[in-house]
């Protein structure tokens, strides 16, 4: 198994759990690391986040959790900076109702992943806390949580926590969270730094330093299928995830 399968999760959507998959990814894998991400959201908006077209898949993620394709010749290299994918789409919605009456159903994807070798695994998840998720959780020794420095930025943040909790104790003993990453943030607004002050009196030390600001460069660039360092190197998004990269790699390895 690689060194840090990290899961990227919230339960909520639009908190910029993909836009942080894919730039973490890509600034990780700039400063020389090995990084794979995996897709684990039936929307694949990471997949055609990072430039892939999820109807023109020969396989998928899908296929590979359930044996009908081998995971090395569904991984590919999608970024000139030497990001790998594991790709999903719509099929994926399929794999909740799939993996119920599966046997061992919960390390459906922790046996995928553990025979694939990077420095990172960045697992990219959907805003529910359904069996993929749980799977990612089992899969995953890292957890990062984006919270959006929002006015219902702590609403179901203790039942994230303690599903997180379930998982470590039992299915996944090493389970860790990584942090709480604050997204969204608008230093010109007091509630934004509410918000953060929040989160820090209730986390202190989980709550990383980084903070990733409201920017227009890092919500457009998807729709280019480009990281930020392909879009816009220069913006105040692009410097703010090389600060995260950097911060997530001193933790992890020191």
């Amino acid at each position: 198994m690689s060194r840090h399968t990290i899961a990227i999760l919230n339960q909520k959507g639009g908190v910029g759990k993909t836009t942080t998959t894919i730039n973490l990814a890509a600034f990780l894998a700039r400063s020389g690391r090995s990084v794979l991400v995996c897709d684990l959201d039936p929307q694949g908006n990471t997949t055609s986040g990072l430039g892939v077209d999820k109807q023109t898949l020969d396989s998928t993620l899908y296929d590979v959790l359930f044996s009908r394709a081998d995971a090395s010749k569904t991984i590919k290299e999608v970024s000139s900076h030497g990001i790998f994918l594991l790709a999903s789409n719509a099929q994926l919605a399929g794999a909740e109702v799939e993996l119920v009456s599966s046997q061992s159903r919960e390390y459906k994807l922790r046996q995928v992943l553990e025979k694939l070798d990077y420095d990172y695994i960045l697992i990219d998840c959907p805003p529910s806390l359904g069996l993929l998720t749980v799977n990612a959780l089992t899969a995953a020794n890292e957890v990062l949580i984006p919270v959006q420095a929002e006015y219902y930025a702590m609403e179901g943040l203790s039942q994230l926590l303690s599903v997180i909790g379930q998982v470590k104790q039992s299915l996944n003993p090493q389970l860790n969270i990584l942090g709480i990453l604050i997204t969204l943030y608008d230093r010109r607004t007091a509630l934004s730094e509410q918000v953060k002050k929040e989160l820090e009196k209730h986390f202190e030390a989980k709550v990383l330093q980084t903070v990733i600001p409201r920017n227009i460069r890092l919500a457009e660039a998807p729709s280019f299928g480009k990281t930020i360092i392909e879009h816009d190197k220069w913006s105040k998004g692009a410097r703010a995830y090389k600060s995260l990269a950097k911060e997530v790699d001193q933790r992890l390895y020191g």
